[in-house]
């Protein structure tokens, strides 16, 4: 009788990692879709979430929903005596404990499976900052380099070595261009070696042709205007300031977190710390 009552608690045990799995499908469904900016959302997108909704709550009044009665077993004749002791034991493992109880837990674990939190990947995190923005631009020093002023670089460049995931991140799907404020053509030649040491390059979302220099802060600023992006991330607050009526969103750079000039622009420490790498 012990090994009747093991396939069905083997099966129980598959059946509450079957609804784990599909719990957590749906939690990375629900994430990517929410992830979405509202302003873009067309009618299949809500026909979509609403699905999905609708199916998560009937599969939540389906677990919740009272078990069907079971057949009550019929009780055997006490054997002899003398094997009093060992019939007990027999049907002790033979007859269904707390069956009420045992079906409720079995439904109460499927639900909470269903249900539990999944901690989002690093990339829907990042397209979901982004508000699906597809084209972002972002100047190299402070935020992309350790240096903070053109005149470092002429002596040396250094890539933040905490920023490479969220950057190589944010190549995967978005348009990104790089610039920045330069002094000579050495310090360009600097830039581009640091960026392609630190494997910047290898992703094949950024090339060197979309790493951009100029000789003034006012050119930074045109470039940022001719390439119209979804997102400008940058540390100087007049430029973020110039640009907030003509870009859609930006990101200003610094540690003070500095009292914010505009709805559309944001402020973190750093760019990795916006996407919750550190």
């Amino acid at each position: 009788m012990a090994e009747s009552s093991s396939p069905s608690l083997s099966s129980k045990e598959d059946l509450i990692q079957l609804i784990k799995r599909f719990g957590a499908y749906l939690t990375v469904k629900m994430s990517n879709l929410f992830s979405i900016s509202f302003h873009n959302l067309d009618s299949r997108s809500v026909g979509a979430i609403a699905g999905l909704a609708l199916a998560i709550v009937f599969t939540w009044r389906m677990f919740r929903s009272p078990g069907a009665p079971q057949r009550r077993q019929p009780k055997r004749q006490a054997p002899s005596t003398s094997n009093s002791v060992g019939s007990t034991q027999a049907n002790a493992t033979s007859t269904p404990f707390g069956a009420s109880s045992s079906s409720e837990d079995l439904r109460t674990q499927i639900a909470d499976a269903l249900f539990q939190p999944v901690k989002p990947t690093l990339g829907q995190v990042v397209r979901q900052k982004l508000s699906e923005g597809r084209k972002v631009t972002c100047r190299l020093l402070g935020v992309i380099l350790e240096e903070s002023c053109p005149e470092e670089l002429q002596k040396q460049v250094t890539v933040k070595s905490s920023v490479l995931e969220a950057l190589l991140e944010i190549t995967k799907f978005c348009d990104l261009y790089l610039m920045e404020r330069v002094l000579d053509d050495e310090s360009e030649k600097k830039v581009l070696l640091a960026l392609e040491t630190a494997g910047v390059f290898t992703s094949g979302g950024l090339v060197k042709d979309k790493v951009l220099f100029c000789s003034t802060e006012i050119g930074r600023t045109s470039f940022v205007r001719q390439l119209e992006p979804d997102w400008h991330i940058d540390t100087n607050p007049e430029i973020v300031s110039q640009l907030a009526r003509f870009i859609k969103y930006q990101l200003h750079i610094s540690p003070n977190r500095p009292e914010r000039s505009a709805a559309n622009v944001f402020s973190s420490p750093s760019l990795e710390q916006f996407f919750g790498c550190v």
